[in-house]
């Protein structure tokens, strides 16, 4: 089959081709970070998979600086591939690469000083607290390659090879899907094998694209010689800082969830809102998968200033989003159950108590989709700020607010229908940013 390019006028049906990859991708790299939690709190007990739940948002923190790179280093690329400048856009390619490995070892540093400090102050203690570490103190080592992960996921599709990120993620996911079993199921490694694991696998998914895209691949872009350029640095973190504080605010609110569910409902809590993230990452995943698959696209015709083809990919986006969202709804409903049941079988009272979250929880993915495309979709137009700002109110302000205040009035209930409270509230100031800049970028 032909390779589609990101100059291409895109029907509905090119738009999935071109996309399918991403969304796989997403999807894949979801299923595998929750196998840890599988193998976790079927092999190594509730306490190790509560201790999991409860340090993986600081891990996600550190890694999710890819993602900026990513998404706002891609947005800069393919407008610059889109005004004809490949040269400059192959040195910028180069430039976002080596900075994020930078980047990568540094928080990898800063990790290993806060992570103790943090645990506690988080509320973890005695042996949830030696869990914590022990989890954490395992997947740091691999933070430069997690970075690079993430960013490569979006890059991949920048440089129009969306199956090389595929069959990369699909690699990676291998890898820690057979050494979780190895590791935790057959050896008696217990969480740290569970740990290395996910650390191995997560130098897979990052330095398998180092090497490929040092060497000559035939594409549009290579790592090489590069010039130092704090503007552009500055402007692809902008843009991709919604991508960022998306994910700093999910896993800070993640944080504030489980002191609220610690506080109402103890550690049975915060394993069931960890089986709802779980699932809540796989289901999104099609949407972040769809969102970034499009990106490059959107990019590459706004610098070639084809407005005609952004108002077609607008339009033709809320459709596809609208079929995800309902079917996403309907079958968060019919597996409810058995997914419930795959993680948290050996407790009747945890299982009950997931699956009335589950009832509450699955109404998220009626809005979410709408809001996850409107911020990457202003990241692509290369207007960090208001993506940004759809990124900050979905993921901080609205849950933070909807945590805070519903548990007064039906406590863990209140918990389960912040959520989906928060992801309505980001679509109508989504819809109001895109009624507002319609005429600045003509789609």
């Amino acid at each position: 089959m032909k390779k589609i390019q990101l100059s291409e006028h895109f029907t509905y049906s090119k738009l999935i081709r071109f996309t399918l990859p991403s969304m796989i991708m997403m999807v894949f790299s979801s299923i595998y970070g929750v196998v840890d939690g599988f193998f976790v709190s079927n092999f190594v007990g509730k306490t190790a998979f509560t201790a999991v739940n409860f340090i993986l948002p600081v891990l996600m923190i550190l890694g999710s600086v890819g993602f900026m790179f990513g998404t706002g280093g891609g947005a800069l690329i393919a407008k610059t591939m889109g005004e004809g400048d490949d040269r400059r856009a192959n040195e910028l390619f180069s430039l976002i690469v080596y900075t994020s490995i930078g980047c990568g070892v540094v928080l990898a540093g800063v990790g290993f000083l806060l992570l103790r400090p943090l645990a506690q102050a988080l509320g973890a203690e005695g042996a949830m607290l030696q869990d914590c570490i022990i989890y954490g103190s395992i997947l740091l080592p691999a933070i430069p390659a997690y970075v690079l992960q993430y960013e490569f996921q979006c890059l991949c599709v920048t440089a129009e090879k969306p199956n090389l990120g595929l069959a990369i993620t699909v690699a990676s996911g291998l890898t820690n899907m057979v050494l979780d079993a190895l590791f935790v199921a057959v050896l008696p490694f217990g969480l740290p094998g569970a740990a290395a694991a996910t650390a191995l696998s997560q130098c897979v998914g990052g330095i398998l694209p180092l090497i490929y895209f040092a060497r000559p691949n035939g594409g549009r872009l290579r790592l090489g010689r590069t010039r130092w350029s704090s503007r552009s640095l500055f402007k692809a973190c902008t843009n991709g800082s919604s991508e960022l504080m998306s994910n700093i605010s999910m896993s800070l609110v993640s944080m504030l969830y489980n002191a609220q569910l610690l506080h109402y409902a103890g550690e049975d809590g915060i394993a069931a809102y960890g089986v709802l993230m779980y699932v809540s990452m796989i289901f999104q995943a099609l949407f972040i998968g769809y969102s970034v698959g499009t990106a490059p696209v959107v990019s590459f015709h706004y610098g070639a200033g084809h407005h005609t083809e952004l108002r077609g990919l607008l339009r033709k986006s809320a459709s596809i989003v609208s079929v995800f969202a309902v079917v996403m709804f309907v079958g968060a409903r019919l597996l409810a159950a058995p997914l419930s049941h795959l993680f948290v079988r050996y407790d009747a009272t945890l299982l009950a108590m997931t699956n009335h979250a589950f009832s509450i929880f699955s109404f998220c993915f009626l809005f979410s989709g709408y809001a996850i495309f409107g911020s990457s979709f202003f990241t692509a137009l290369n207007n960090g700020l208001i993506s940004a700002a759809i990124s900050f109110l979905r993921t901080l302000v609205f849950q933070i607010f909807c945590v805070l205040v519903f548990p007064l009035f039906w406590q863990v209930d209140g918990i389960w229908a912040s959520l989906v409270a928060a992801e309505a509230m980001a679509v109508c100031v989504t819809l109001v940013f895109l009624r507002a800049k319609q005429k600045n970028y003509g789609y």
